[in-house]
């Protein structure tokens, strides 16, 4: 006969139960039968947790005979359990304990399983201190109530806005008042960082606020070309990342320096000094008003759209010309190319005007003209080819652009 404590007993008939199971064929059970049984073994697991955790909440003195941190430092050595579950447990059996008795009440009479009690305990733990009595007893029976039909996940939302529900003009008050400590703390928090690799790349580092992040996202996917699925999609292939780093490239490259602060002086810019060799060839190099350097092709590319000033040296550095008053298409004009061109023109290119940058057929350096005669429309990507020494363009008969490398 058993003379052990009451837990000890209800452990030996659960043992006992086991064994008896253990050695039965349970793949005769019939559908109906396994259905039951499986609800029946989750409701007894979930009684069983929840005296597991009445105990751990009681069992501090544990820890103190042997040293440990607390109880559930104490289980996880024991039960050779992971310690972030063992402490999980160790908060939830606590705040069953002391402060949700209907989630410990649901727990024990496995109505409410151990993953539904987190996820309620944890939504009631953060609501705000100040949170009337009244309403958290309201909040509780609530979320316990929709235990019987909601999943965990779902009642981690309905937790996260369980004040709206019982108590909405407590709710409203409560989220305005997080809101503004959220924004008050991302403003503090803001910063941006940068660090050169030394191999013509730079890290920038940012946190802003949410809102902000958010209108930055809107901005570069204005300017991730969209994909239509033209059989022949490169861009496809690239990352996700990598297609948002060159739209904010895109997105900084089109700002207008007549909008933005006045910067020493002068209307913010960036000056690009090159000789006239380089501008000519497109083979040299250039030098940015940041200190940066630069390919002559590239700066070739910038004229086009970017609102840059080019500096151009002579033989003695002497300036030969400093911008050019009439370099980018006007609205007007856009406007127009648009309507002519539709989408991009290189050959089998189908980017939508919208998506488009106009190119200088025969480029500034070289005395083209900003007129609708010597532009024509192309995406970033074939931009960038039209500007790159590695590859030659010709153009065809219906006025497309074809690529092709050269030998």
């Amino acid at each position: 006969m058993t003379t052990g404590h009451l837990v000890q007993e209800c452990g030996e008939a659960i043992a006992a139960a086991l064994d008896k199971v253990g050695r039965v064929e349970l793949i005769y059970l019939s559908p109906a039968e396994k259905a039951q049984a499986l609800v029946e073994l989750a409701r007894l697991e979930s009684r069983v947790t929840a005296t597991r955790l009445r105990l751990m909440a009681v069992s501090d003195e544990v820890a103190e005979e042997t040293g440990d941190r607390d109880v559930a430092a104490w289980f996880a050595r024991a039960v050779r359990a992971d310690r972030g579950p063992a402490r999980r447990d160790l908060r939830l059996a606590r705040g069953l304990e002391r402060r949700w008795t209907f989630v410990a009440d649901g727990h024990g009479s496995g109505e409410v399983s151990t993953a539904q009690a987190d996820v309620i305990a944890r939504a009631l733990d953060d609501l705000p201190d100040d949170t009337p009595a009244y309403i958290l007893i309201k909040a509780e029976k609530v979320l316990v109530e929709h235990a019987a039909t909601f999943t965990p996940h779902e009642l981690r939302v309905l937790g996260s806005r369980i004040l709206d529900v019982v108590a909405p003009e407590v709710g409203e008050q409560q989220e305005r008042k997080k809101l503004e400590d959220e924004e008050r703390a991302a403003r503090r928090t803001t910063s941006l960082t940068t660090r050169s690799h030394g191999d013509g790349t730079t890290t920038i580092r940012i946190r802003v606020p949410d809102a902000t992040a958010g209108r930055l996202l809107t901005y570069l996917h204005a300017w991730t070309n969209p994909r239509k699925g033209n059989g022949d999609d490169a861009d496809a292939k690239v990352p996700y990342s990598t297609r948002l780093g060159h739209a904010f490239c895109s997105l900084l490259e089109h700002l207008d320096p007549t909008r933005l602060p006045v910067h020493g002086g002068t209307a913010t810019a960036v000056v690009i000094t090159m000789d006239l060799d380089s501008l000519m060839t497109g083979l040299g190099i250039a030098t940015t008003s940041t200190g940066h350097r630069i390919t002559a092709s590239e700066a070739r590319r910038l004229a086009c759209t970017a609102k840059i000033v080019p500096a151009v040296l002579g033989g003695t550095s002497e300036v030969l010309d400093l911008g050019r008053a009439k370099r980018l298409y006007n609205t007007a004009q856009r406007k127009a190319m648009d309507l002519r061109d539709g989408d991009c023109r290189a050959e089998g290119c189908d980017i939508p005007a919208a998506w488009c940058e106009a190119h200088h057929l025969t480029p500034w350096s070289k005395g083209g003209k900003t007129d609708l005669a010597d532009g024509v429309l192309l995406c970033s990507h074939h931009h960038h080819r039209a500007h790159d020494d590695r590859y030659l363009h010709d153009r065809l008969p219906n006025g497309d652009l074809r690529f092709h490398r050269r030998r």
